[in-house]
């Protein structure tokens, strides 16, 4: 029989090749296996590793080989000492980003605005100047993909800013511009999703916007606003961008007091979905779901309306199991999504823009930014890393401190520029920087670098199934990963996920899982993260295993 490989990965983390013809396992449980398995033990070796541009395995889409990195440009790297972050310091840190595995950016908007965050768009067609010029962007995709790193978009859909050409002329009921967006002669009377003001008046009449008065919603029940934002769409992709994250996408037509998730809102981007795949069928749309539960995220993406959709209870989960030390929490919620979403089809993540840095969510706590990582990219689904997260960046409160300048170095501005950085530093930027960790072999930096290079190195960790394993200690998150060859179905890989969530050594543990998609037989353990040895596994008739103890000792992670 053909050799598997089944991977173990813990706080340590071990790789499981199986035997080259595996044991039959007895049809009841069998007793635990507490020996380690007799030396020398198969080593660990990589399935299906991503090698240049990610293609897609086992014929899921090269986002399943993917890792995203969010930047914020303005505040990733200075390259000509004026305070912000611009195209041509991304490009400087491509291979610091290929270094760390990183496969895929978003950046988020990088068109013309008024304000610093560029969530509203005075031209579509065009590149904040603050960032450098459409040569200076083109460098940087050519550079990207030339390393295997693709580049998505934010493309803000739902609204303009109220500076944008066509907002100015849309004040004149008489212009052509003015069905552009959404009128109405009286106030309608009603307030928006989070109960705030929707309706603005101006010039004897009221326009809607469900964000900010200085971001009119456009109005996409006019053929014209869907055509000019499809050319807009057609422009950025044949320039060589590979798809867009979706700004808003629930709120794109209300529907009346309907203003999130409507009828009208899924037929157009069923259609926008069929315009894009138009263009370029290996483009993507991720888009920004926020508040949704798992059935509403399904109904856009097996419906062909996103390729996928943000996965914002997940994150959640990962951030309450890590802050509680209880793995349940997490596990209950990767079991839900994991059964109702189309496979794999989702992007889970741990904090973006919008919200508090991760570090700071879990109290300054190093070891609970490792396990939350940990999580997150040995799971299922295409996952999204937040620019510094990996160096334990903190920032919460105003919008400006999530989103404060990434930390180089313990140099004059954390080595962010050379000039005054449009926003300061955070307070440990001489400790949490890239210079420092990439050279503790226990740093967060090390780790999230160890964990993408895995996740890159394995199809399990990528495009496997997964099957919650049990374990008696809540503090111990364990899942079970299985890659199969489309072919005939047989098991490629597997990969047995332990990480412990707590602050001190797991031992006197047990594992144990009614159903996988496992073959029977006897397994050996190699290592993958740490060391080994570790006892065999013994899998019984439908996949199943009880009173498993790999390793007298699960570690726990140290500062």
């Amino acid at each position: 029989m053909k050799k598997k490989t089944l991977i173990l990965a813990l706080a340590l983390a071990f790789l499981l090749p199986a035997c080259a013809s595996p044991i039959p396992a007895p049809t009841s449980t069998p007793a635990p296996t507490l020996t380690p398995s007799p030396t020398p033990l198969p080593s660990a070796v990589p399935v299906q590793a991503i090698t240049g541009m990610p293609k897609g395995t086992d014929g899921y889409p090269w986002w399943n080989d993917t890792t995203f990195y969010e930047i914020f440009v303005r505040s990733f790297n200075d390259s000509n000492g004026d305070g912000i972050g611009d195209f041509n310091g991304i490009t400087q840190k491509l291979d610091y980003l290929q270094n760390l595995g990183i496969t895929g950016l978003w950046l988020m908007p990088i068109y013309p605005s008024p304000s610093y965050h560029g969530y509203d768009v005075t031209d579509y067609y065009s590149v904040n100047s603050d960032y450098g010029t459409m040569d200076d962007f083109k460098n940087l995709l050519t550079e990207s993909h030339k390393r295997g790193i693709r580049v998505i978009l934010d493309m803000v859909l739902n609204h303009t800013s109220s500076q944008h050409p066509w907002f100015k002329q849309a004040i004149d009921p008489k212009s052509p511009y003015h069905d552009w967006y959404i009128w109405s002669a009286t106030d309608p009377g009603y307030n928006g999703p989070w109960g705030e003001q929707v309706w603005y008046p101006l010039n004897g009449r009221y326009y809607y916007a469900i964000f900010w008065d200085q971001m009119p919603d456009l109005n996409y029940r006019n053929p014209a606003v869907i055509a000019e934002m499809e050319k807009v769409t057609k422009f950025w992709l044949d320039l060589g961008v590979d798809g867009f994250r979706l700004d808003a996408a629930k709120h794109l037509i209300e529907d009346r007091t309907i203003q999130a998730d409507s009828k009208s809102t899924h037929e157009f981007l069923q259609q926008y979905f069929a315009y894009y795949k138009g263009v370029n069928p290996n483009s993507i749309t991720i888009g920004e779901l926020s508040g949704d539960n798992q059935i509403t995220m399904a109904e856009y993406i097996q419906n062909k309306q996103l390729d996928l959709a943000f996965d914002f209870n997940d994150a959640a989960a990962y951030l309450s199991a890590a802050n509680s030390q209880n793995a349940s929490l997490a596990t209950g919620q990767l079991s839900f999504s994991y059964k109702i979403l189309p496979p794999l089809q989702y992007a889970p993540f741990l904090t973006n823009h919008d919200q508090d840095r991760l570090m700071t969510q879990l109290g300054d706590n190093a070891n609970k930014v490792k396990a939350a990582a940990s999580m997150l990219l040995t799971s299922p689904g295409v996952p999204f890393l937040y620019y510094g997260e990996e160096v334990g960046l903190e920032g919460g409160g105003a919008d400006e401190n999530k989103r404060r300048p990434m930390q180089w170095s313990a140099e004059a501005n954390a080595g962010f520029t050379t000039g005054t950085p449009w926003e300061p530093v955070g307070p440990d930027a001489n400790i949490l920087n890239v210079a420092a960790e990439s050279s503790d072999p226990n740093s967060i930096l090390s780790l999230y670098k160890t964990l993408i290079q895995i996740r890159n190195q394995h199809a399990a960790l990528r495009v496997g199934d997964m099957s919650i394993v049990n374990a008696n200690n809540p503090g111990l998150f364990s899942i079970l990963r299985v890659s199969h060859a489309p072919s005939n179905n047989s098991v490629e890989e597997a990969i047995l996920v332990l990480v412990n969530l707590t602050n001190a050594p797991i031992r006197g543990y047990s594992l144990g899982t009614s159903k996988s998609s496992l073959k029977p037989g006897v397994y050996h353990v190699a290592p993958i993260m740490g060391t080994g040895p570790a006892a065999d596994i013994t899998i019984a008739s439908v996949g199943d295993f009880a009173l498993y103890q790999p390793v007298n000792e699960i570690p726990a992670y140290k500062k």
